[in-house]
């Protein structure tokens, strides 16, 4: 079966984001970079390109092409702390997350598809996630490799979702210009034009042995690429450092009883996640997103590791009490867990061993039903309450489900 390669590449990254926190600026071409005079355009907004406004361009150049496109400076902690809820998404889905850079990142999903579906109904999902969580759109392009997946994001743009499957790759690839392959600027395309090769269908007919002996190690790349072919992966999985969950909600949240369930329920699917990991973390931090999309953190770090879920719902309770939650109306709520060790480093318990023993045999009976039956069919009381039947003292007992 062949590899299911997943490219996410966000829609006009930095003037997205801008356009989002000024909704007066949403339609208008807007560009991000540098001074009026001097200054280098670093992104620009899809309506500033129809007058040929492109990113690396000349700010003074942009605005001769686009005289009423408002300028604005670079704000790198907004689009850092964007790209963080961004890449949050991907790491719901795998853990074989190449980041690009800021804004894209490839995402190899072949092992997911028994838990999340075919590889198209994974993007669409993450697309759906990041637009929920964020505000902002991404396109996305599925590919059995990296270079194909690439090249498919580009050929979606805007807020697209284009999939190259394994018969279709001559299809798109011979028609397109060279320089849509990987590596090929300005100079080489032209290069290669003058040699007569302006599409990949040209290219195809070349030899190896001639691309090499005109362009040296660039050409054997080039031959290999116009046939589409590209076995580098996804460079993932690395050492987990933190473990969380967050959720986004249609309506903002203002009772602070209800806030209260949903914490609970993040606790659950975060401690769920450590346990199945056989980690236990440290350092507790509680992400609240306010509907005017202002986001604080609030974090404690403990003696000992902890994967319990109520241990970590009452220090995430703790961490409410220093934000506005109840006060503001809450878009989004987050539990992560980092500085992580093995389940050996778990906080020992102030009662003795006993009950670190009889919250172990709980937590294994309740992960052991989930596994075989669905997360959804075994779960607290609490949480099975309607909104307005939560009270100030439904705070769960250690006594089970």
């Amino acid at each position: 079966m062949s590899k299911s390669i997943i490219h996410i590449d966000m829609d006009a990254f930095y003037a997205s984001v801008e356009q989002r926190d000024r909704p007066e600026l949403r339609g208008l071409p807007v560009l991000v970079g540098g001074s009026r005079d001097r200054g280098v355009v670093c992104a620009c907004s899809y309506e500033s390109r129809p007058f040929g406004v492109r990113s690396g361009m000349a700010m003074a150049q942009a605005l001769r092409l686009c005289p009423k496109a408002v300028v604005l400076p670079v704000r790198m902690e907004c689009y850092r702390e964007a790209s963080k809820e961004v890449f949050s998404v991907f790491f719901r889905y795998t853990d074989r997350v190449e980041g690009l850079s800021i804004d894209e990142a490839f995402l190899d999903v072949s092992d997911c598809r028994r838990l999340w579906g075919e590889a198209r109904v994974i993007a669409d999902r993450i697309k759906a996630d990041i637009y929920e969580l964020t505000g902002l759109r991404a396109s996305a392009g599925i590919a059995p490799n990296k270079f194909l997946a690439k090249l498919a994001s580009d050929l979606g743009k805007p807020d697209g979702l284009f999939e190259i499957l394994p018969e279709q790759i001559d299809q798109v690839l011979l028609p397109l210009p060279v320089s849509q392959l990987w590596g090929v600027g300005r100079v080489t395309a032209e290069r290669l034009k003058k040699w007569g090769w302006s599409t990949v269908r040209q290219l195809r007919h070349v030899p190896r042995d001639d691309l090499e002996r005109l362009l040296g190690q660039a050409g054997a790349k080039l031959y290999l690429l116009a046939r589409g072919i590209d076995e580098r992966q996804v460079k993932g999985g690395k050492e987990v450092k933190s473990v969380g969950h967050e959720d986004t909600y249609g309506s903002d949240l203002v009772d602070l009883k209800v806030i209260r369930r949903e914490l609970l329920g993040l606790a659950e699917r975060v401690a769920a996640r450590l346990r199945d990991k056989q980690l236990a973390g440290r350092c507790i931090c509680l992400k609240v997103k306010y509907a005017d999309f202002t986001v604080v953190s609030r974090s404690l770090t403990l003696d000992g590791g902890v994967n319990h879920a109520l241990d970590i719902y009452r220090r995430a309770l703790e961490l409410l009490e220093k934000t506005e939650a109840g006060r503001r109306p809450l878009r989004l709520l987050g539990i992560s867990l980092s500085m992580l060790s093995g389940e050996s480093g778990a906080q020992q318990e102030l009662f003795g061993q006993d009950l670190l023993e009889k919250k172990r045999a709980l937590d294994e009976a309740m992960d052991q039903v989930r596994a075989r039956f669905g997360p959804s069919k075994l779960t607290r009381a609490t949480l099975l309450k309607n909104p307005g039947e939560a009270s100030q003292g439904d705070e769960p007992a250690d006594s089970g489900p």
